[in-house]
């Protein structure tokens, strides 16, 4: 199974770039897993945020196979402890799950065309958080979750 993150522009601090960076690394040790940058608009501020989500929405969706399992990392999705997760990530990988693609949107969401396409939408968090910072949480749980499924000791800390 190939995992894509797709990101809505790049990470601009550079402890986040460090730490997406770390974590990416590591999680190649045990999975196939990409990600995709794409690239902030131009004219952002002319426009509404309606409109940003969804000039956003249709290069998220250009990325994208109609055989894609599509998660919207989102503040309404699905939450899960970190063992719950890492059993979920499993049940992807035994279904043959062929390319599963995680999104994290703009600052302002995604569009109504991209809700439309998900799979499913997932939280990790009740509380919100930037769209820079959750890059950090996601893979940093992307990884325990590879350490738990393997019995590895990451995940005690």
């Amino acid at each position: 199974m190939k995992c894509v993150l797709i990101l809505v522009g790049k990470t601009t601090d550079r402890y986040l770039v460090d730490g997406v960076t770390k974590y990416l690394e590591r999680i190649n040790h045990y999975l196939n897993f990409e990600p995709l940058i794409i690239s902030e608009l131009k004219n952002a501020k002319s426009l509404t945020f309606e409109q940003q989500k969804e000039q956003e929405g249709i290069a998220i969706l250009k990325i994208l196979s109609p055989s894609d399992d599509v998660i919207l990392l989102d503040e309404k999705g699905q939450s899960y402890t970190s063992e719950e997760f890492a059993s979920w990530m499993e049940k992807k990988m035994v279904e043959s799950t062929k390319r599963l693609v995680f999104v994290i949107g703009g600052p302002y969401g995604f569009s109504s065309k991209v809700y439309e396409r998900a799979t499913q939408k997932l939280s990790l968090s009740k509380m919100t958080f930037s769209h820079q910072m959750i890059r950090l949480l996601f893979v940093e749980q992307m990884y325990r979750a590879m350490t738990i499924l393997k019995g590895e000791p990451y995940h005690h800390i």
